[in-house]
C-alpha cells in the first residue's frame, strides 16, 4: 500500500466517521507526513504496512533530536498511533507496529489566565475612534463572556444570536452545536458595533458573519491573534496572550465562582469532563492536609 493511497483514505476517515474539523485533519495529517518523509530519508521500505517498530524507534530518536519539545513529540506520536489503529481496522496492516511505542512524558501544563483586571485593561487599549474599534470591542466581549474557540469566533452568525433567551448557537469541532449563555454586555457591543457594520459593503458569502474584515469578509485566526497579542502588549500585560487566553481565563473564573464543573464542560464544549478538570485549580498544600487530618493511615485521631 502506498504512502499517498493511506494517508488519503485516512483523511476521509477523520472526515466522514470521525467528523473532524479541517485544521484537525489537518494536523493529524502533516504529523503522519513526517513519518513518511523520515523514512524515504532513511531509504526504509515503502508503504505504510511495511514498517517495523524498529523503523518507528529510529523516527521517535530523529524528532528528539530536532529539538522539539516533549509536547510536540507526544502530539506526533498520537497522530501516529491514530493512523496505524484506522490501517488495523481498514485490515491495511495486520498487527500495529506502534503498539509498543512510548512517547516522551509530558506534564499537564496549565494555560495562561488572565484576571478579570487583565481582561478588562486589554479591552481598554481599544480605540474606539478607529473604524475597526467596535468591531473588536464587540469581539472581545464575545469571547470572554462565551468562552469561545477562536474558530468559533470567525464563524459565529448573526442568525445564531438569540437575544430574549440570552442565548447563541455555537458550531464547534465536528460540527457540533451548542447554546452558550451570553452577557448583556456582550450583547450590548454587539448592538454598538452593527451600525458600523451595516454601513460596509459585504460580500455575498459572509451576509450572516458577525464580524467582518474591512473588505466584508470574514475574519482570519491569525488577524484575531494580531489584534489581541497587539492589545495585550499595549496594556503592558507580559504574559503569552493569545485568543484561547480569554477561553481559558473565562472558564478559569466560572470553576473558581462555584460553577459546576459539567455546565462549564457544556459551554466549553469539550467532549470529555477530564479536560475540563484542568481548570480546577487545587490548593495542594490544602489538599494534603485534609488527606493527613482524615485518612485511617495517617496516625492522627
Amino acid at each position: 500500500m502506498e504512502w499517498k493511497q493511506a494517508l488519503k483514505d485516512f483523511e476521509d476517515f477523520l472526515k466522514l466517521e470521525k467528523g473532524l474539523s479541517a485544521n484537525s485533519i489537518s494536523a493529524y495529517l502533516a504529523d503522519v507526513r513526517k513519518l513518511s518523509h523520515f523514512l524515504e530519508m532513511q531509504h526504509a521500505p515503502e508503504g505504510p504496512d511495511a514498517l517495523a517498530h524498529d523503523h518507528l524507534h529510529r523516527f521517535l530518536v530523529w524528532i528528539s533530536e530536532l529539538g522539539l519539545s516533549a509536547r510536540t513529540q507526544a502530539r506526533i506520536l498520537s497522530a501516529i498511533k491514530a493512523f496505524y489503529r484506522y490501517l488495523l481496522l481498514e485490515d491495511y496492516v495486520k498487527k500495529d507496529p506502534t503498539a509498543l511505542l512510548e512517547g516522551p512524558r509530558v506534564g499537564r501544563k496549565l494555560p495562561e489566565v488572565l484576571s478579570v483586571t487583565e481582561i478588562d485593561r486589554i479591552i481598554s487599549m481599544i480605540d474606539l475612534s478607529k473604524p475597526e474599534g467596535r468591531r473588536n470591542k464587540a469581539m472581545l466581549e464575545v469571547l470572554y463572556s462565551c468562552g469561545l474557540r477562536v474558530s468559533e469566533l470567525v464563524e459565529m452568525r448573526i442568525s445564531n444570536i438569540f437575544r430574549e433567551e440570552g442565548f447563541i448557537r455555537v458550531i464547534g469541532k465536528g460540527d457540533k452545536e451548542r447554546l452558550v449563555p451570553v452577557s448583556d454586555r456582550a450583547l450590548q457591543e454587539i448592538d454598538f458595533y452593527l451600525p458600523d457594520r451595516h454601513a460596509m459593503q459585504i460580500a455575498k458569502e459572509s451576509e450572516d458573519i458577525l464580524f467582518l474584515n474591512r473588505r466584508g469578509r470574514k475574519m482570519t485566526r491569525v488577524m484575531i491573534f494580531t489584534i489581541i497579542k497587539g492589545l495585550a502588549q499595549a496594556a503592558g500585560i507580559k504574559k503569552t496572550v493569545s485568543p484561547h487566553t480569554f477561553r481559558h481565563s473565562f472558564a478559569t473564573h466560572l470553576v473558581d465562582g462555584g460553577a459546576d464543573l459539567r455546565a462549564v464542560q457544556e459551554m466549553l464544549g469539550h467532549e470529555s469532563i477530564i479536560t475540563t478538570e484542568i481548570y480546577t485549580h487545587l490548593d495542594r498544600e490544602y489538599l494534603r492536609e485534609a488527606i493527613i487530618s482524615y485518612h485511617p493511615r495517617s496516625g492522627k485521631k
